[in-house]
């Protein structure tokens, strides 16, 4: 082991020797023969400064440990103010620092070509700035993190340009894109894609004004000719949902008669949006070596600086005496260190850890919850409610394989009528549009259909997705308990959906606020509220002629994350702790309001959406009389040790060797970093990177909602979104909060008018979610 630890030392120094060699040589061609202060001096400056903590601005010019190259202004050890820095592959900065971050207005090149010039804010191209790749495409607009962000021009090498709205590093929004021949598209786009209501002009006079999806009409359009003709109908890739009228020109019965519609796609089929240039590596990424004396100091332990410049105090290492700033890269070689997946999201969030428990509170270490079994018990023959699963079962694959027209977005009001239901009867021996089952006989009854089945397109759900998680050969599974309202819920066997059985009252509820709730969704398709896919009743014949309904949702937590922590969030303090000791509690637990003990940190733009989303909703709850929904919020903690603790950042993970189970390599953390269109995966409320504070309460009030934070983060992957939306505040909840209030403080109940909760509700979220800084 010794001989192994002296080889790689004595490869490390003639790495360091050689690029310092190296960076001298192209620092006196670039700059002069100017004396170039060795990182030796600055020891020598330490020394004699001892302990001293005041620090001074001063101009000076360094080649630092790695062989990097600084000239400018520098205080404390890094880089602050105007500066000019190089690094040995060639890429170099001039502009704007602060404590060691490029942080202003700068200059970035790429040793291939490619220049940016702009805003930068704690590492990253942000703000505005021109970005302009080595092949001479040219980008002009806003930023942020490293991504095209808001309102910006592009010029592509290929003679395309871009003009409009941006969001993550594509084109999304209102927005112009022109060929080099000059046909070009106004209107919507969604992830880099025509997406949308807009308008395409070709140079002939060809027009085509209608709806788009994934880059080629989709729905209403109308296609017209400079002669005065057009082509008005339904669009599709698919000639079976094509159909449409074509009116020529004023009162001539001739023009284009034998036109076939598929035309317009092998036209557009041969104009692609040009996918631009990636970078090869983003100034983020680019690590700073930054010097540290290992003398002096009161213990005599070498300092370290940590990721957010503060000193800490450990075991002098080989590495001690350079640290990367910004990162954890010590490979001086070219060769990269594996990064932790905390380290990763610090990167892509712009997440800065602060210093923990700065109150110096004792408190315990967080245990992960105990793992449980999958949730439900399938429902199998003899189960008490199998035949009313297969009841479901053939009902929906009798509903959604129906045949229908393609529906347009823009529905008739007649589709939400609550009296538009279809009642189809389901004999055993089956009949004419029914097949045969070993069921009793019953009858099937669909809500609303049309808005129903156009709710699901607007969803992107697959029809034939759809019907095989529910209706497939898997059962379904039955939750072990009732809801607070009695109610069953049942989970498919892929766990994308549930099945929850309804009171009239809900159902009710539902049809009348569908309108407003289907144009809430296709104004907002970021909003939080739960997914609806079908409402339904099954009624056994017979002299029972008991009436089951069913609401068809979403699984929030349907994703290959493991869900740690669960919380049922609704801003009211009244019964709302779990009556479960620790031990008892698992990863299905779903707490409450007191139990929480976190405030969650989003990235500062996902931070500004939620919150519109959220006032957004709630308007919309508030508006339909709506109350005693809940914010359900689920927690997959990204660092956990072999003994189930929760790591938190900046934390090494006890028990030595375990820390290499949660490492991924570099490469993998600068693909996702330089490849925008993964963060299609991440969405508002789903699959989003975040971290969390944790939080005590005070012992001396019970009922505080929300607790003290103590500087301790660890990194997380969010899930949230609304439920519980179709309680109206009718006569049983005015008289729960009648009686309630004579007893308890009416503040903290549950039951309170819908304007009343509203505004709790959002008061409480907006408290316990803050925006990262």
């Amino acid at each position: 082991m010794m001989g192994k630890d002296s080889g790689v030392m004595k490869a490390w120094e003639a790495t360091v020797k050689k690029t310092q060699a190296v960076a001298k040589k192209r620092a006196n061609s670039l700059f002069g023969t100017t004396s170039i202060a060795h990182a030796d001096e600055d020891e020598k400056r330490d020394d004699q400064e001892g302990s001293s903590h005041e620090t001074e601005v001063y101009h000076a010019e360094k080649v630092l440990p790695n062989g990097d190259y600084y000239k400018g202004e520098w205080e404390d050890n890094f880089p602050n103010g105007n500066g000019k820095y190089l690094w040995t592959d060639g890429c170099m900065y001039v502009g704007e620092w602060f404590k060691g971050k490029t942080m202003g207005k700068g200059r970035f090149s790429w040793p291939s070509g490619p220049t940016y010039e702009g805003e930068f804010n704690s590492g990253y191209m942000d703000g505005t700035g021109t970005y302009t790749s080595f092949n001479g495409e040219v980008y002009k607009g806003q930023w942020i993190m490293n991504l095209k962000h808001g309102q910006g021009v592009k010029s592509f090498a290929n003679g395309d340009n871009y003009d409009g709205e941006w969001r993550r590093g594509l084109q999304d929004g209102q927005g112009r894109y022109q060929w080099k021949d000059g046909n070009h598209y106004v209107g919507e786009w969604r992830n880099g894609t025509i997406w949308g209501k807009g308008s395409f002009f070709w140079s002939n006079g060809d027009s085509y004004d209608g709806y788009w999806e994934d880059g080629f009409p989709k729905g209403s359009g109308t296609f017209k000719w400079p002669d005065g003709s057009f082509y008005v109908g339904n669009w599709s890739k698919d000639p079976r949902d094509q159909s449409g009228t074509f009116y020529p020109p004023g009162s001539s019965q001739e023009g284009h008669l034998d036109w076939d519609p598929q035309e317009v796609f092998s036209k557009l089929s041969k104009y692609p949006i040009c996918p631009g240039e990636k970078m090869s590596i983003l100034p983020s990424q680019k690590r700073l070596a930054v010097w540290r004396s290992t003398k002096g100091g009161d213990s005599g332990k070498p300092r370290r600086m940590s990721v957010d410049t503060r000193v800490s105090v450990g075991l002098e290492k080989p590495s001690d005496r350079m640290q990367l700033w910004g990162g954890g890269e010590g490979d001086f070689s070219g060769s990269r260190t594996p990064t932790k997946v905390g380290a990763l999201d610090e990167e892509l969030m712009g997440l800065h850890m602060n210093g923990a428990n700065p109150r110096g509170t004792q408190v315990n270490t967080l245990k992960a919850p105990r793992k449980s079994k999958r949730q439900g018990e399938t429902i199998c023959k003899g189960h008490k409610n199998y035949d009313l699963m297969l009841n479901l079962q053939l009902g929906i694959r009798h509903s959604v394989g129906r045949p229908a027209p393609s529906a347009s977005l823009d529905l008739k009001p007649s589709a939400f009528d609550p009296k538009e239901k279809v009642w189809t009867r389901f004999p055993p021996d089956g009949s004419k549009y029914t097949p045969p089952h070993p069921s009793c006989e019953f009858k099937w009854k669909d809500y609303c259909p049309v808005v129903f089945r156009t709710l699901r397109k607007l969803f992107k759900v697959d029809a034939a997705d759809y019907m095989l998680s529910i209706c497939g050969n898997d059962a379904l599974r039955e939750l072990s308990s009732p809801g607070k309202s009695g109610s069953f819920f049942y989970l498919t066997n892929d766990d994308r959906y549930m099945i929850k059985t309804m009171k009239k009252a809900e159902a009710k509820a539902l049809l009348r606020m569908l309108p407003a709730y289907y144009n809430h969704f296709r104004a907002f398709e970021n909003s939080l509220l739960t997914k609806f896919y079908g409402l339904h009743c099954v009624k056994l014949t017979g002299t029972a002629q008991k009436k089951v309904r069913f609401i068809i949702m979403g699984n929030l937590f349907c994703s290959e994350y493991t869900i740690h922590r669960r919380f049922d969030l609704k801003g009211s303090s009244l019964g709302r702790i779990t009556d479960k000791p620790e031990s008892d509690i698992s990863e299905t637990t779903i707490l409450k309001d007191l139990d929480l003990n976190f405030i969650f940190q989003l990235q500062r733009t996902w931070f500004q959406e939620f919150r519109r989303q959220i006032d957004r909703d709630c308007e919309l709850l508030e508006q339909e009389g709506i109350m005693d929904y809940s914010l359900l919020v689920g927690i997959h903690f990204r660092d956990i040790s072999t003994d189930g603790d929760l790591i938190p950042s900046g934390s090494q993970t006890p028990g030595g060797d375990s820390e290499a189970t949660l490492c991924i390599s570099r490469a993998d953390v600068d693909q996702l970093l330089l490849d925008p269109s993964r963060w299609a995966n991440i969405k508002l409320g789903l699959n989003m990177p975040a971290k969390v504070e944790r939080t005590v309460r005070r012992s001396d009030c019970e009922l505080q909602l929300v607790g003290e934070p103590i500087g301790e983060f660890y990194e997380v992957v969010l899930f949230f979104g609304i439920i519980d939306i179709l309680q109206d505040y009718d006569i049983s909840k005015k008289l729960e909060h009648a009686y309630k209030s004579i007893q308890y403080d009416p503040t903290s109940i549950s039951a309170v008018d819908p304007r009343q909760y509203s505004k709790r509700f959002r008061d409480f979220i907006f408290r316990v979610f803050s925006e990262d800084s």
